[in-house]
This record gives C-alpha cells, sequence and structure tokens, in this order.
C-alpha cells in the first residue's frame, strides 16, 4: 500500500514538471501577441449535463436551497483565439481567470504586439442581502496586420453593462443593460490593390436590456424573461427585435403521481417580433413576428425520465426590396417533441430523442457570427422540421465525464455564408468600404444535417483540469452544390492547472478546425470595365491554433498574467481574404479590491 502511495506521489510530481516546463518553453517562444476576450452576458451551461425544463422538486417547492440561491450576473469570458472577432468555436474559461467563481470588483489592464491594449473592470454593490447593482467595461483594440495589408486593418472593441439582482421572498429578478460598440474594417481584399488610405471602415452600435423573474412559490407560474435588442450600423442599417416569454408549470400532478413516480406538466409560451431594413445596394427589409406554445409532459422514475410534447409555433413574415413588392406569408408549424432518458448506473445514462423549432436569422447575430457580412442581408428563419439524437453520458467516480451523441435533422432555410464578388464592373479602384469583393451574404438552402458530438472532463488531481470536444457534420442540401463555411471536423482541446497553493494558474487550449470550401472571385481588367470570374469550389486550409496562458497571484489584490495566442504562428482564414494575426502575447497586471 505505501508502496503504491509513493508510486503516486511521484508520477503527481513528475506530471506537474511536464506541465510547467511545457508552458516555460511555450512562451519563450512567442514573437507576437493576439487576443480576442467578449462577454457572455447570459448564465452560461454546463458543457456535459443538460438542464431539464422539467425539474424535479420537492413536496414544498421551493426547495431552502432555491429559495436561498441568490441571483448572480455571471461574467464569463471567451477564448483568445487568433481572429480579429470572437470565434464560432467558443469554450468555457480562458485566462488570466481560470477558476469557476465570477469575477467581482477588479480591474485589470494589458499590453500586447499588435499594439494591442487591454482594459477591462467590474465594480459591483450590495445594496442590502437580497440586493446588488453592477457595472461591468470592457474595451480592447488592435492595429491588426500592418505589415500584411497596405491598408488599415485595425479593431477596437468597447462593451458597457450595467446590472441589478434582487432576491426576495417570492422570486428571484435579473434586469440588465448592456451596451456595445464595435469598430472594424473590412481589410480582406484579395482581388484588387487599392490605394493604402483607402475608407474601409464598418462599424455597428448595439443595445441589449434583458430581463428575467423566477418565481420561488407560484403553483402555477415557473418565470417570466424578455429581450430586446436595437442596433444601427455605419452605413445606416436598422434592426430592432424583443421577445417575451413565460413558462407555466405543475410539479407532482396529484391526480397521477405514484410513490415512486412523479408527473410534471410544463407550458411555454413565447412572443418574439424582429423589424430589419437596409440602406445599401436592394435595400432589403423583412418583418417577423413568432407565437409559439411549446406543452410538455414529464415522467420521472427516481432519475430516469420520459418527457413527452409539442412546439406550436405561428410565423407571420414580411419581405421587400427596392426591386420587389412586399411579399407576405402567414405559416403554422408543428414540431414533434419527445426525449427518453435511462440511468442504469451514475456511470451509464442512455437517452434519445426527437425535437425542432424556429430559429429567427437577425442581422445581429449573423455579425456575431461574421462581422464581415455587407450591409444588406436577406433573412429568413431557419426551420428544424425535426432532430433525432441518441447518446450516452455519465459520471465516473467524480473523475470523468462524458456525453456522446449522435443526431440527423432536416432542415428548410438552412443558413451559409457566402463570399460576394464586385457589385459594379467600372474599371476604377474608387470604390466604396464594401465593393472589392471583400464581403459576404447570407444564402439559404433546404436539406439534412447528420451528426456527431462528444464531450469529456477529466479530473486526474485536485488542481489538474482536462477537457476534450469534437463536432463532426455533414450536410446534405437540395440545391448548392457546395456547403460553405461548414467544417466537417472540429476539435478542442484544453487543460488547467493549479499549483503552489493556487497562486500559479496555467492554461491550455487547442483548436482544430478541417477544410472549408468557399467560392471566390478573380478579376481581370479589360478597358473601360472589370471582367470578373467565379470559382465556386475553393478550399480554405485546415489549421491548429494553440494558446497557452498563465497567471500569478501576487497577494490578495494584485495579480500578474501573460497570454499567447496562435503559438504556431499561422495567418490562417476564418473567411476569404481575412488572415487572423499570427503569434502573439500580452502581459498586464489585475487589481482587486
Amino acid at each position: 500500500m505505501n508502496l503504491t502511495v509513493k508510486k503516486m506521489n511521484k508520477n503527481i510530481k513528475i506530471l506537474s514538471l511536464v506541465l510547467v516546463g511545457i508552458s516555460q518553453f511555450s512562451l519563450a517562444q512567442i514573437k507576437e501577441e493576439r487576443l480576442i476576450l467578449d462577454r457572455k452576458r447570459e448564465p452560461e451551461v454546463k458543457k456535459i449535463e443538460k438542464k431539464k425544463t422539467s425539474v424535479e422538486t420537492e413536496k414544498n417547492y421551493p426547495p431552502k436551497e432555491k429559495e436561498q440561491e441568490p441571483v448572480e450576473y455571471k461574467i464569463t469570458n471567451v477564448p483568445m483565439v487568433s481572429d480579429f472577432k470572437t470565434s464560432t468555436i467558443e469554450g468555457e474559461d480562458i485566462s488570466p481567470k481560470f477558476n469557476t467563481d465570477s469575477q467581482r470588483n477588479y480591474f485589470q489592464a494589458g499590453y500586447g504586439n499588435y499594439s494591442k491594449f487591454l482594459a477591462d473592470g467590474n465594480i459591483s454593490h450590495q445594496l442590502d442581502k437580497n440586493t446588488e447593482v453592477g457595472i461591468d467595461v470592457h474595451g480592447i483594440t488592435t492595429n491588426g496586420l500592418e505589415k500584411e495589408y497596405d491598408w488599415s486593418s485595425k479593431q477596437s472593441d468597447f462593451n458597457v453593462a450595467a446590472f441589478i439582482t434582487s432576491n426576495t421572498e417570492k422570486g428571484k429578478a435579473n434586469i440588465s443593460a448592456d451596451f456595445g460598440n464595435h469598430n472594424y474594417n473590412y481589410y480582406g481584399i484579395y482581388t484588387l490593390k487599392p490605394a493604402a488610405d483607402i475608407d474601409l471602415k464598418q462599424s455597428y452600435n448595439e443595445l441589449k436590456i434583458n430581463g428575467y423573474y423566477d418565481f420561488f412559490k407560484n403553483n402555477w407560474i415557473n418565470d417570466i424573461r424578455f429581450k430586446s435588442s436595437m442596433l444601427v450600423d455605419h452605413f445606416d442599417a436598422k434592426e430592432t427585435s424583443g421577445e417575451g416569454q413565460i413558462n407555466f408549470s405543475k410539479y407532482d400532478l396529484p391526480l397521477f403521481s405514484a410513490q415512486d413516480m412523479k408527473i410534471n406538466a410544463d407550458l411555454g409560451v413565447k412572443l418574439s417580433t424582429q423589424t430589419s431594413t437596409f440602406e445599401l445596394l436592394n435595400k432589403n427589409e423583412s418583418q417577423f413576428l413568432l407565437f409559439a406554445m411549446t406543452p410538455k409532459l414529464s415522467f420521472y422514475k427516481g432519475n430516469s425520465y420520459l418527457a413527452i410534447g409539442s412546439d406550436f409555433s405561428f410565423i407571420n413574415g414580411k419581405n421587400a426590396d427596392k426591386n420587389t413588392p412586399e411579399a407576405k406569408a402567414n405559416n403554422f408549424r408543428w414540431f414533434p417533441f419527445a426525449e427518453v432518458l435511462y440511468e442504469a448506473t451514475e456511470q451509464y445514462k442512455f437517452y434519445a430523442g426527437i425535437d425542432g423549432g424556429v430559429k429567427m436569422n437577425s442581422y445581429s447575430s449573423l455579425l456575431q457570427e461574421n462581422p464581415f457580412l455587407v450591409s444588406d442581408v436577406v433573412l429568413k428563419p431557419t426551420e428544424t422540421k425535426y432532430h433525432f439524437y441518441l447518446g450516452l453520458k455519465g459520471d465516473v467516480e467524480q473523475t470523468f465525464k462524458y456525453d456522446v451523441n449522435a443526431g440527423f435533422s432536416e432542415l428548410r432555410n438552412a443558413q451559409f455564408f457566402k463570399a460576394n464578388d464586385l457589385f459594379d464592373y467600372v474599371n476604377t479602384l474608387n470604390r466604396s468600404a464594401y465593393n472589392f469583393a471583400n464581403t459576404f451574404s447570407a444564402i439559404y438552402d433546404d436539406g439534412t444535417l447528420s451528426e456527431v458530438k462528444g464531450s469529456v472532463q477529466y479530473f486526474p488531481l485536485q488542481n489538474l483540469v482536462l477537457d476534450a470536444e469534437l463536432h463532426f457534420m455533414k450536410f446534405k442540401l437540395d440545391h448548392l452544390n457546395e456547403v460553405y463555411y461548414k467544417p466537417v471536423v472540429q476539435t478542442t482541446i484544453g487543460a488547467k492547472y493549479s499549483l503552489l497553493d493556487r497562486k500559479l494558474n496555467l492554461g491550455f487550449k487547442g483548436i482544430f478546425v478541417s477544410e472549408r470550401s468557399t467560392n471566390s472571385f478573380s478579376v481581370v481588367t479589360t478597358f473601360p470595365e472589370f471582367s470578373i470570374q467565379e470559382k465556386t469550389k475553393e478550399s480554405l486550409p485546415s489549421y491548429l491554433d494553440v494558446n497557452l496562458n498563465a497567471d500569478y497571484k501576487i497577494n490578495k489584490n494584485f495579480t500578474v498574467f501573460i497570454m499567447g495566442n496562435n503559438l504556431l504562428n499561422k495567418k490562417y482564414e476564418h473567411y476569404l481574404g481575412y488572415k487572423v494575426l499570427g503569434a502573439q502575447v500580452l502581459g498586464g497586471l489585475r487589481i482587486a479590491f
């Protein structure tokens, strides 16, 4: 027994030395720096465990734990990846914060190559034991790829958010207001050679106001929530949206519940509106109203359950542009819902189900994924007619968690991005910022999607966490021959390691994305006009993005941090023409008060 313990201790020491050595060696190789930070303003959902709509409750609902649970305004950093905008591949945490606690009352600033400057802070105040107010500020700037492009690739992002939370005997509430200003350039020009001082500016401002109220002691209403946003961009595009939702619930139905079984009933009612107008090119306009009702019955026996329900959605839509009269459409859709989970043991939980629904595609949400859209986008809702899935998940002795599942979906108006060519063929370089074949538009098609997802977390030591994710997806479309900007495989591998009594925290994040298809354009000058040729299939190479992070807590008030990104120094492209920054490092100081 003693021999086994000594051997285990020896292995732990060796593992610690290896991790520290790798981090120091990698950081020593850094030549340049790149950082992207963004904020998630909504509560973070854990990757492994999926939250149930119908929750098992105690007889005297709510349980004391929920009644006393404070409402928190969670601030979660998005992983640093090597693009000018937040990556579509999101993880859970990054340095300089590696633990799971939200940051309160701090300010941090950092500087790195590419003239990267970061300023970030949060201040909150407890008005009384049940009410808290706060403000969060985040800003980052970079001069971009000055050595790669003759023209500007500068970018700056600024966000300020205010929030108030309140916890009463009847429920808990949270209201937040978030304003974001995003300035960048359409720098991805690969067809022409414009002058260095050409104006490529794009920017947009967005205000979001969200609210949430969770009832503790209401026998029929579970929660109420609303969302609203207003967006304006540099080219006078405007978009407003609003959503209100109320969730009714009745737990432990007395007429049906047996001693060893519980039956819960839920009904969600949602109303969403969205209006978008554009002032460029075809001047697209759209207006949508979505009303949805989602009844559900859930049968629980132990930790196993069966849920059966439906989604009844009514969609009213109006679309028009300067060349087409207004077209109206009213559609009623029914989507099935069923899910079953059988817990054989804590280590093995089998689940399967079917669901579907409507996703509202907005200019705001598309900009989050691809900021280089032209300011004239056709918007359509995407419908998942059905989505079958089955999987296996479990927790092995609280040290290894996993979730593996496969799914098949039928889609209507699945959304993709397509590169634009020139919007006029006049032989001149005196063009608008978006008229260099350097923007993208949204396109849609019907088809099917096959997916396989896997997620694991391993806790070999108390201060070491390893995680990995794999996502395989394959589209088969009715009309489009190629699926643009949808990688078949994307994988992330991460590690977090703390030592020296958690004063020193180390982090690693590796991101792999397989090849993606796109279309592209080449220009042949034939005075007095341009001749354009399009390639309908071109591949963007796969890439591996490696990131290392470290912070050291000097004392309870001061922490120094360093971040290294894209350490393989590959200027790959998320979108055609838009190279990302190479190897990067940023260091700074965080002050807690």
